[in-house]
């Protein structure tokens, strides 16, 4: 393990056995880049390239004199990676940052308006929701409903809480 990153906002790359990790940080609201096709020689390039921490359970890539920034995550299970790197950064959940990147490509959501994405999302939805943000690289639409509840329980039972 590697000290942390200067206090600005954290980035991070996910190596390939860490794809479960990289869509919750995402939910989370950190930008975390994932690829599972990308090797450890690509991964130490877009970190420092990128001026991203990368997360791996290979110990091997941590002790790489080009990687700045690491993080060796100990467990298989995902609660406790997530409470890895929330101790990592000293940082708790933060509501606000919640479902604010798209989990599929890690882009940072924008608010539209219902009009723009009514032929996107179901008619109940359209009908029942006002907020809906998009995804301006993939263009998937994130709406609040019982899905945020449900992420938010998810996470609960995750961190033990």
């Amino acid at each position: 393990m590697t000290d942390p990153p200067a206090p600005t906002e954290p980035r991070f790359l996910a190596d390939v056995m860490l794809g479960s990790l990289a869509k919750w940080l995402r939910i989370l609201g950190y930008d975390t880049a994932y690829d599972n096709h990308i090797d450890d020689d690509e991964i130490v390039q877009r970190c420092v390239r990128e001026g991203r921490i990368a997360l791996t359970r290979d110990a091997r890539l941590t002790e790489r004199r080009l990687l700045r920034s690491a993080l060796l995550i100990e467990s298989t299970e995902l609660g406790a990676q997530i409470r890895q790197v929330l101790t990592y950064l000293g940082r708790e959940i933060d509501p606000a940052r919640l479902l604010s990147r798209c989990v599929e490509c890690n882009d940072i959501l924008k608010p539209v308006a219902a009009q723009s994405v009514q032929t996107l999302v179901p008619e109940y939805v359209f009908r029942t929701q006002r907020d809906f943000k998009q995804c301006p690289s993939c263009l998937r639409v994130y709406w609040g409903g019982t899905h945020r509840a449900g992420i938010q329980r998810r996470l609960k039972k995750l961190l033990g809480g």
